[in-house]
């Protein structure tokens, strides 16, 4: 069998380069009101595995390394985004990592508790994402300065102008619009600036960094992928209800939503907009887990899923 086959090529000196390809999972639930990420080991790394020859498929092997490393069975899935930079790891080896990543959802009563792994609130890990009661303190006291900081130190007039106009786009500064899904190009201008742990000990800058929870290599940078996707398909596509339990309450339902949008809600609005759309209905049932007046129950309307199959649900974030 020639290097080819193997998945291996020489450089010019004649040293061979191996790619192995990882299977990385993102898999959310969201508990009360909190999305949260399952990771393993120091809750800092996402279940992951590299694509075997025994596999039928990536998404087979992704299924049975996350069930065998968390327990957990994955239902939803979607494939995210194919990671395959050359120095996305961030240390000098012999051998390039391809991941393959995926976005998986579940509801928190399927949520394991298995002692080897844990679920994380994804707003440990991004706390500038999470403007449901208004700007985070961390954006305008922590963000704010050290991006203006960094943006200041660059050698040329023209750099400082981009750099500034970049921060003011991604973080809403300067009475700009904060838009929900610019996740990743946030967390891509924090480890450029060095702000974030995973910049290592080449960031360009001795500022401090912004207080936030890291993980290994680059799994923050494909969980803020994944978040990004979230927010962006929760407006057009039913996925919402892939993280509920089969009955709820129109409540529950919107705190969910803003919950992943990490914005709040107009609920007559909201309300208006998922009878347009028919994507629920009544159980006949009612509930007095909210604590005041019973509330009814609902449950997803899975004709949706073939009536809007090709138009989408068009199930917009309204604001607040």
């Amino acid at each position: 069998m020639d290097d080819q086959a193997k998945g291996t090529r020489k450089d010019k000196a004649g040293k061979a380069d191996e790619v192995k390809v990882d299977l990385i999972a993102v898999v959310v639930a969201v508990n009360e009101s909190d999305p949260c990420l399952l990771t393993i080991g120091q809750a800092d790394t996402l279940p992951s595995g590299p694509f075997a020859l025994e596999h039928r498929s990536p998404q087979s092997g992704l299924r049975g390394w996350v069930e065998q490393q968390t327990g957990q069975p994955l239902g939803y899935i979607e494939q995210l985004y194919t990671f395959a930079d050359r120095d996305r790891i961030g240390v000098e080896r012999q051998q390039r990592v391809i991941s393959i990543s995926y976005l998986a959802l579940t509801s928190k009563e399927q949520a394991t508790g298995s002692s080897k792994c844990g679920w994380q609130s994804w707003y440990d890990y991004f706390p500038w994402e999470d403007h449901r009661s208004g700007t985070p303190p961390v954006v305008l006291d922590v963000v704010r300065p050290r991006l203006i900081g960094w943006a200041d130190g660059a050698s040329d007039a023209a750099t400082r102008r981009e750099r500034r106009q970049r921060a003011a786009i991604a973080f809403g500064f300067d009475d700009r619009y904060w838009n929900e899904e610019l996740v990743l190009q946030r967390y891509e201008l924090l480890y450029e600036a060095g702000l974030v742990q995973e910049a290592g000990s080449g960031r360009e800058t001795s500022l401090p960094l912004v207080p936030s929870k890291s993980m290994v290599a680059d799994h923050r940078r494909i969980v803020a992928t994944g978040i990004a996707r979230l927010r962006s398909k929760i407006k057009y596509r039913p996925v919402v209800f892939e993280l509920m339990r089969p009955t709820f309450t129109l409540l529950q339902l919107q705190r969910t939503v803003e919950a992943l949008a990490g914005r709040l809600i107009h609920k007559p609005n909201f309300r208006r907009l998922i009878e347009q759309q028919e994507l629920v209905e009544e159980t006949g049932e009612t509930t007095a887990e909210t604590g005041g007046r019973p509330a009814k129950l609902y449950r997803f309307r899975h004709a949706v899923l073939d009536e809007r199959a090709i138009a989408g649900t068009k199930l917009p974030l309204s604001r607040g």
